[in-house]
């Protein structure tokens, strides 16, 4: 399955959560998308269909395909700690997540192509690699070039002060990654635990 590029809203309808965009059309009254929509014959979700879904939502919170977000679950369960935190840990520490926390980027696919584009640098080195995985210390920055077009720093909304674990220069147009966040101060509605009990099936 490749990347989806469709309506936003209809995975927002999905999930019951603004986790595309910012869900100005998402509404008390919203109903998911289907010919059915929410209809009262519809029984409970199983146990599974739970687990799935929560993958899912963060598949796509994250703009990762499936093989991408398995390699890093695989990632999270060989490292020491709780694999549930270490998948999210892994997730906020990729190079476009980290481009759209410092406010380079409006949204996370816009931060992949600042990245793609051969826009960004880490430690002074430009890397075209959305999954680049930064390690705490890692400075991030654009080129030189790149930083004075005003297409780009355009889109620049500033970084949001409860990120505790990037910092912005604001003199230097730099960024640092200082450390792996913990998990209660990531705000995304993810439940990471039923995604652990998805792959450990």
């Amino acid at each position: 399955m490749a990347r989806y590029t469709g309506p936003k809203n209809r995975i927002n309808r999905i999930f019951g959560e603004p986790i595309l965009g910012n869900g100005k059309y998402l509404t008390k009254t919203s109903n998911p998308p289907g010919i059915h929509g929410a209809t009262k014959k519809r029984k409970a979700p199983g146990e599974y269909a739970l687990q799935l879904k929560e993958k899912q939502k963060a598949k796509y919170t994250y703009g990762l395909l499936e093989k991408q977000f398995r390699n890093l679950f695989t990632e999270a369960a060989r490292r020491k700690g709780v694999t549930g935190e270490n998948l999210i840990k892994l997730l906020e520490a990729r190079l476009d997540n980290v481009i759209y926390r410092l406010g380079l980027s409006e949204s996370r696919p816009g931060a992949r192509q600042l990245v793609s584009h051969k826009h960004v640098t880490v430690n002074g080195e430009v890397v075209n690699i959305p999954s680049y995985q930064l390690k705490p210390g890692d400075i991030i920055g654009l080129k030189n070039k790149s930083a004075a077009n005003t297409a780009i720093t355009s889109h620049f909304r500033g970084k949001n002060m409860k990120f505790g674990w990037i910092d912005w220069n604001e003199a230097e147009q730099q960024g640092t990654f200082i450390a792996y966040p913990e998990r209660e101060s990531v705000p995304e509605n993810i439940k990471e635990q039923l995604i652990v009990e998805l792959y450990s099936k």
